[in-house]
């Protein structure tokens, strides 16, 4: 298992890369004794009607006892060559906004990859995605996308639990 999930970050699809990375982020989860539910990405688990609010469907509903939940996309990331950001794709973020619009439901961006040995995990709520990065164009791809510092996300380390999530919070 060991030896196809790194065969997998090197040579697999941006989709396989991503597959992994929830998997880290399950174990992560599993280890700091967090509750969650997985959201599974069939087209059947996606209600028609809600299409024409233009949303996404995160990955995970983080459960927080006598609190709520928070909803998260987990996605494998690298920080840009150039700079300390992370890119994050515009239109994404324009239908977890919409998410939060409609239906009061804040999406929270969770990165991480193999520079990190998913040992870090940056976390960042879609709407401060979209108020702290700025807009460019890629030229490989021709779409839009945010490029947002590292310095604005919360950092998680292997070892934290939610605690330090929730006090990081605070000083948004």
């Amino acid at each position: 298992m060991v030896a196809k999930v790194a065969r997998l970050l090197v040579e697999g699809s941006i989709r396989e890369k991503e597959k992994v990375t929830e998997l880290k982020f399950k174990k992560w989860l599993d280890s700091n004794k967090i509750p969650y539910w997985y959201i599974q990405q069939d087209v059947d688990t996606y209600s028609n009607a809600l299409k024409r609010f233009m949303t996404k469907r995160p990955d995970f509903i983080i459960l927080i006892p006598h609190v709520g939940f928070i909803l998260t996309d987990v996605e494998y990331k690298n920080p840009l060559e150039k700079h300390e950001a992370f890119p994050i794709d515009y239109e994404e973020t324009k239908q977890y906004i919409n998410s939060q619009k409609y239906f009061n439901l804040q999406v929270w961006y969770v990165l991480s990859s193999e520079k990190y040995s998913f040992n870090t995990w940056f976390w960042i709520p879609a709407a401060k995605a979209l108020e702290k990065g700025e807009k460019y164009l890629s030229p490989k791809s021709n779409t839009e996308y945010l490029s947002v510092p590292i310095s604005e996300f919360i950092q998680m380390a292997k070892s934290d639990n939610l605690g330090r999530l929730l006090s990081e919070i605070c000083k948004y």
